[in-house]
């Protein structure tokens, strides 16, 4: 059966063809480029380290930073937009999560370079369009999106997420949504493949919804499933082919919800 399914992809996703980028300094512990201005619009510039915000409302766009980006300083948190932009190392992996953690939304994302996607550590996370690809270092615990402390407002949709190329040894999932202060968690129509078990959300808080996923035909090294089935609103989810682009190619069955 074939099908169609545009997913987002390396082409689709991070820095715009053409973009003309302007470097900035590292201006914080010789490497980091810190925000400390509310409402400070970051577009087509290149960071050549992490970028932390520390300042509301901050945006990025077109942008290409070559850590992490992440808006935790001092126990706070700053709500920021980041969209059309590149993060990540070509070089290495780096070892912490490429964007976090709480109160930010990201579309048109591209992700690589990382051990760890996006990590999940507060309310108010809307993750959208994006295209995530992993590696793995020795001793990692490598996931695509990953709950910590979580908290209540979490959106995963139409994000491709890439497991395949990292060392089975050192992987958990793409989607591991796992934690306890999860609340109100929604995962649709995304494309996934790799991990232990690719797919695990348990104990969500409110309402948890999977639905009209696309996992990739024998990606997985335990099994595709493992969430909490009683209590997440499971449908549409199937099992797929693709071809170097990312898109679906054919349907190869349902995906049912599995509880191990």
């Amino acid at each position: 059966m074939t099908v169609s399914g545009d997913y987002p992809s390396p082409a689709t996703t991070g820095v715009p063809a053409g973009t003309k980028l302007t470097r900035l300094g590292l201006n914080f512990d010789g490497t980091t480029y810190r925000v400390t201005a509310h409402n400070t619009v970051l577009d087509g510039v290149h960071i050549p380290g992490d970028l932390l915000i520390t300042a509301n409302n901050v945006r990025v766009t077109r942008s290409q930073i070559d850590g992490m980006v992440y808006n935790e300083y001092s126990r706070k948190f700053y709500p920021f937009t980041i969209s059309d932009s590149t993060i990540g190392p070509t070089s290495y992996c780096h070892g912490q999560p490429a964007l976090g953690f709480s109160d930010y939304t990201a579309t048109r994302v591209l992700l690589r370079g990382h051990s760890d996607g996006f990590r999940a550590s507060g309310p108010n996370i809307n993750i959208q369009d994006s295209y995530v690809h992993l590696c793995t270092n020795p001793g990692a615990h490598s996931d695509g999106i990953q709950t910590y402390l979580t908290g209540r407002g979490l959106t995963l949709n139409h994000t491709t997420i890439d497991q395949r190329d990292a060392n089975p040894a050192d992987v958990t999932a793409p989607v591991f949504i796992v934690d306890s202060q999860a609340e109100d968690v929604v995962v649709t129509n995304n494309l996934i493949m790799g991990g232990t078990y690719s797919i695990q959300v348990r104990n969500v808080k409110g309402t948890a919804i999977v639905q009209n996923n696309r996992l990739v035909n024998q990606s997985w090294i335990y099994a595709p499933v493992d969430s909490d089935c009683a209590t997440v609103n499971w449908s549409g989810n199937t099992i797929v082919t693709i071809d170097a682009n990312y898109q679906v190619v054919s349907t190869v069955g349902p995906l049912p919800c599995k509880d191990w």
